[in-house]
């Protein structure tokens, strides 16, 4: 069995939309960074592939197995490789699902990682990025795990400045929901690329910067779960939050805070408040 990786959750610290191509899929501008919550995955030998779920959030993932992008990495890894895709995969899903911080994204890329480890493939960070690109738009910024622009419909991954530490807190309101409906459901001017040379060195600076661009999502997001825009004013009344904001598509909300004991206490407070949904504290990586 290989060491447990975790599968990170991914947080658009903004998220623009530039335009739509000819194919119907969307541009986008977005600085991606990553938190230090996420899925735990674990691969082990095996006469035939298997999914094992475990975790809060495993019911969520019922159905077909195969359907599973966890699923799909280890063939198509296995194809590359010319093997059979033998081994048994263990997830546990701790992130909501459909949730917009790219959790089934994420899994696919640690699945790369491990399979391709345990099956002694050699492939590494470089060779699995093309594999990444055919499974999903998330896949390639997740393989690579580290803040990174965000570009094209999210093929085009660039690393972006090192920013300064961060704590923060993640609250979801137990509603999933689909990118492919708020893409649907976006109205309005596309937005203008955003992209900055330096990163601030505050948590501070970083949010004031981000203050002045946004999520072009938040919107029609807010139109299919209102509740959204309460996720987004509880995190905003939470003492020391710097920033508040939807996370890709939702109906994950994040706050950004300076000091971890303030994101902590936040966490608490939410949880009490809110004893149905989904909170977490952690800091971005």
């Amino acid at each position: 069995m290989t060491r447990p990786l975790l599968a990170l959750a991914k947080l658009n610290l903004y998220l623009h939309v530039l335009g739509r191509r000819a194919d119907g899929y969307h541009r986008l501008d977005s600085l991606v960074a990553f938190a230090d919550i996420g899925d735990r995955l674990t691969v082990s030998p095996a006469p035939a592939l298997a999914l094992d779920l475990a975790g809060p959030f495993a019911r969520d993932l019922g159905g077909d197995p195969k359907d599973n992008l966890v699923w799909r990495a280890a063939e198509t890894l296995a194809r590359r490789l010319g093997r059979a895709p033998q081994a048994l995969i263990h997830l546990e899903k701790n992130l909501p699902v459909a949730s917009g911080v790219g959790g089934g994204s994420s899994d696919a890329a640690a699945a790369l990682k491990a399979l391709d480890a345990l099956w002694r493939g050699g492939l590494g960070q470089a060779g699995l990025a093309s594999l990444a690109r055919e499974l999903g738009a998330d896949v390639p910024v997740c393989l690579a795990g580290r803040t990174s622009w965000l570009g094209g419909i999210g093929e085009a991954v660039a690393p972006a400045p090192k920013l300064p530490r961060a704590a923060l807190v993640l609250i979801n309101p137990g509603k999933a929901l689909s990118t492919q409906a708020v893409f649907k459901a976006r109205r309005g001017p596309y937005a203008a690329l955003a992209r900055f040379v330096r990163a601030p060195a505050s948590v501070g600076g970083l949010a004031a910067l981000l203050k002045s661009r946004g999520n072009g999502l938040t919107d029609a997001a807010r139109a299919l779960v209102p509740e959204i825009g309460e996720a987004l004013a509880l995190l905003e009344a939470c003492p020391g939050a710097l920033i508040a904001r939807m996370s890709g598509s939702g109906a994950t909300c994040f706050a950004l805070f300076a000091a971890a004991a303030e994101a902590r206490a936040a966490a608490r407070r939410l949880k009490s408040g809110k004893p149905g949904w989904w909170v977490a504290s952690g800091r971005l990586l």
